[in-house]
């Protein structure tokens, strides 16, 4: 079975363990069970805060897991930008509500939304941002664009929000910002801006990656299971050779989406050089992966693989927002072209 192979601590281990036997005895987990059971709210933030003191590693654990409970998106936005404050920020006084769950945050960013607003060097922001992933319920927006990262509590007149539910269940959120430059917290201007924006929105596409791989992972299984099962002209389908072809190019997709998805991981926890050429290369290996796989096993399925019934049906259509959610296949390999020349 493709699983990601990282190297993780006993702790890290340990988070994975938990994360695992929960899900087992709940499906369909909401915010306040990953957040009341699992202690989830704070894995990104400092320890003096609440926090579990992780980082991307620990992010990929917990998005695998997430992703067949179809749990992960909001986790995500909040996650990602938690980390993104307490490396700017470590000190920052809304750390301790947001690693508890009594505040939820959710990131801004290109990674994250369809649309950005217009963020001025002051801090000031105007303009809308749609289809935030992980907003429809934050009270704490982190915003990474243009020349400014900067935070932006919900109150008064500074954040309108209207929900938005997507074709795979999720639920996003389209922003609309009114925030003068002495209503936001201002976090980092400049090149220390753009060098972080550009390291999370990496963050949140390697999340997303995990995710996918986590989905991959039940699609294949729900796949093999099926071949075994069902049967024609006396025999399981599973022993037809043309299946059996299809079921091993499905499972070396996942093993190449799986391979550059851990590299990914890695490049961004320790903040590499190469890291935008292998995010890139991990995004479009994945997409590549969630296409194969999900269709193949929409075949072998037959009609009822796109039924709601059937959970293959859900993860496939949560894998094709999140392959859709990465963005232009060739924005990323001119992204990689550039970084490797």
């Amino acid at each position: 079975m493709v699983m990601l192979d990282l190297p993780l601590s006993a702790e890290q281990q340990m988070l994975r363990d938990s994360v695992q036997r929960f899900l087992a005895g709940n499906a369909r987990p909401g915010w306040r069970d990953l957040v009341d059971s699992l202690g989830l709210a704070g894995v990104a933030l400092p320890e003096r805060h609440g926090g579990f003191g992780g980082g991307a590693i620990d992010i990929a654990v917990v998005m695998t897991e997430l992703g067949p409970a179809l749990a992960g998106a909001d986790w995500l936005s909040h996650t990602v930008a938690c980390l993104l404050i307490a490396r700017v920020a470590p000190d920052h006084s809304v750390l301790t509500g947001l690693a508890k769950g009594d505040r939820r945050a959710a990131l801004v960013c290109a990674a994250s939304s369809a649309e950005m607003p217009v963020i001025d060097a002051d801090g000031a922001v105007r303009g809308a941002a749609t289809l935030v992933a992980g907003a429809a319920e934050a009270d704490v927006f982190v915003l990474a664009g243009g020349d400014a990262v900067l935070v932006v509590g919900v109150g008064g007149d500074k954040v309108e929000q209207r929900h938005r539910i997507m074709h795979d269940g999720s639920v996003t959120a389209d922003l609309s910002f009114t925030a003068k430059a002495d209503e936001a917290d201002l976090l980092a201007t400049g090149t220390e801006a753009r060098a972080l924006t550009e390291w999370v929105n990496d963050a949140i596409l390697v999340g997303r990656c995990a995710e996918a791989v986590g989905l991959i992972r039940c699609l294949i299984a729900a796949s093999v299971e099926y071949l075994g099962q069902r049967k024609q002209f006396g025999r399981a389908i599973g022993s037809f050779q043309a299946l059996r072809h299809r079921s091993a190019d499905m499972q070396l997709a996942a093993m190449k989406a799986a391979a550059l998805t851990e590299a990914a991981v890695l490049a961004v926890d320790q903040d590499r050089a190469d890291r935008p050429a292998t995010v890139s290369a991990a995004c479009v290996e994945v997409a590549d992966a969630v296409r194969l796989v999900g269709e193949g096993a929409v075949q072998i399925h037959g009609a009822m693989g796109l039924s709601e019934e059937l959970g293959l049906g859900r993860h496939f259509k949560r894998a094709l927002a999140i392959a859709a959610a990465m963005g232009p296949r060739a924005d990323h390999l001119a992204r990689f072209a550039e970084a490797a020349a």
